[in-house]
């Protein structure tokens, strides 16, 4: 297995904010092992179960750490973050113990020395005041040897991590091919066939226009929206920090419990009930970006089915410091098909594009065919420009790709790019050269992603063989609180 750990270093840290989290804050020594009855179980890991119980604990203990509301951690999303989670720390425990890796004294120490709150321990003349610790310990469920096993735990899995980590492309010299592949540059020429050009010579009958109308009846829906009322917890600057906590706490409460209505959250914290109609999933009409409604959590909310469908009030959501809403549906306005005299132009003008579409993609197959028995002859092309894959000019995806993938052997030759709406441009490549700066700086940065890729390559083949070999297997999928999962 360890063939695939490279002896360069490059850390994740991306990789190591997610999956390392240490136990001393959020997982106890016990959270690798227990059993719950079967029909809790979620995945079992080595024969052993990740429960719903332990991920809704999990869930209130993380976000009280991060000062989050009580709601948030009931969440079906936020729990199954958790839950993704505890399971990628079973799995490094799994392999930490199945490799039998081992952590020396010095390096334990120090890392301890690193956590905040044992640092804080420490008094001024150097000494460590064992008491503070032991009633820290306590605190939080643990006794010595338990908080020092799981130290040596998590640090055994942050080695193990880094191990894996420390990984780039085995020879510098393909970082460098890269670079200078991404670098060429090409000499090019355009000859554009558009469908506005070709808009003169279209006329679609009203038949052809009622029978696209009819044909195509989801082109010209009226988007679905809702009429909505909500209220606004905004804070006084006046007021005590401590006092407004309590209030948004209220708000959210109230709001969640009562969830068939905003009025008692609104009497209780002397708030107006307001409206808003004709809201789109683009966001109510007429607001500025900064109104509370115009979030995007709160707009994908009132769109959920729990709006939509059970008419129960959104969870309370922290638009901006000190702002906090909740909203509910009032009515729910479906999709229609308008009808045909409300959007003939439109209609129209669909038609005419497509068929002129048709007019220059033809006229553009004609062209390429007599360009493709003679290259050389560049009538009608723009004037040459140089692109490469650092300065494409306006060349995107399939375009670049083709015009850089010419083998310089066939030059001068031609390529045809069809462009969706638009209609078709063909491209004429005779020259290719290598630019005479180089750029160290950019060099670096390309040999930097060719190796964070190598990497995020690596951990996830190194993942999924320790998935296997822990025998992962999915028991029961982790459902809503409210079917009374893990309650």
């Amino acid at each position: 297995m360890f063939d695939t750990i490279r002896k360069h270093q490059k850390i994740l840290q991306l990789v190591l904010m997610l999956f390392i989290v240490p136990s001393f804050v959020l997982f106890g020594i016990s959270s690798y092992s227990g059993f719950l009855d079967k029909e809790t179980d979620l995945v079992k890991v080595n024969g052993k179960p990740i429960t719903a119980q332990e991920v809704d604990n999990t869930a209130k203990r993380q976000a009280e750490r991060v000062g989050g509301n009580s709601q948030i951690a009931q969440t079906l999303q936020f729990r199954q973050a958790i839950l993704n989670e505890l399971l990628q720390q079973r799995i490094l425990g799994f392999a930490v113990v199945d490799l039998r890796l081992q952590v020396g004294k010095e390096a334990l120490i120090k890392s301890l020395q690193n956590i905040p709150q044992i640092r804080a321990l420490y008094r001024q003349d150097g000494s460590f005041d064992d008491a503070r610790f032991k009633q820290l310990l306590a605190n939080n469920g643990l006794n010595e040897e338990q908080f020092y096993a799981s130290q040596a735990f998590d640090l055994k899995i942050t080695q193990l991590i880094n191990s894996v980590a420390r990984t780039e492309i085995g020879s510098p010299k393909i970082s460098e091919i890269v670079s200078t592949l991404y670098e060429t540059e090409r000499q090019i020429q355009a000859l554009s066939f558009s469908a506005k050009d070709y808009l003169g010579k279209v006329n679609p009958s009203q038949d052809e226009l009622e029978t696209f109308y009819k044909a195509n009846a989801k082109l010209f829906e009226s988007p679905d929206y809702v009429d909505v009322e909500y209220i606004v917890l905004k804070a006084d600057p006046k007021e005590d920090a401590k006092v407004f906590s309590e209030k948004a706490d209220q708000f959210a409460n109230l709001t969640y419990d009562q969830s068939d209505s905003l009025k008692p959250a609104a009497d209780k914290l002397r708030l107006s009930v307001q409206t808003q109609k004709g809201m789109t999933r683009s966001g109510p009409p007429g607001v500025s970006r900064d109104h509370p409604l115009a979030n995007p959590k709160v707009i994908q909310s009132l769109f959920g089915d729990d709006a939509v469908k059970n008419r129960r009030n959104i969870e309370a959501v922290q638009t901006s410091p000190g702002v906090f809403v909740s909203a509910r549906v009032i009515t729910f306005h479906p999709a229609q098909v308008l009808p045909y005299k409300e959007v003939s132009a439109e209609v129209k003008r669909q038609v005419s594009q497509r068929a002129a579409e048709k007019l220059a993609v033809a006229a553009a197959a004609e062209r390429f065919a007599s360009l493709e028995k003679d290259p050389k002859n560049n009538s009608g092309f723009g004037g040459p420009f140089w692109v490469s894959r650092n300065k494409p000019a306006n060349l995107v995806g399939p375009a670049l790709d083709d015009v850089m993938s010419i083998n310089p052997s066939k030059f001068p030759a031609v390529i045809s790019v069809n462009n969706p709406g638009v209609g078709v441009t063909i491209y004429r490549v005779d020259q290719v050269r290598q630019p005479s700066g180089t750029d160290a700086k950019v060099h670096k940065a390309q040999a930097q992603q060719i190796q964070a890729l190598a990497a995020q390559s690596e951990f996830a083949g190194f993942m999924s063989y320790w998935r296997d070999a822990a025998n992962v297997k999915v028991i029961n999928p982790l459902k809503p609180i409210s079917s009374g999962a893990g309650s």
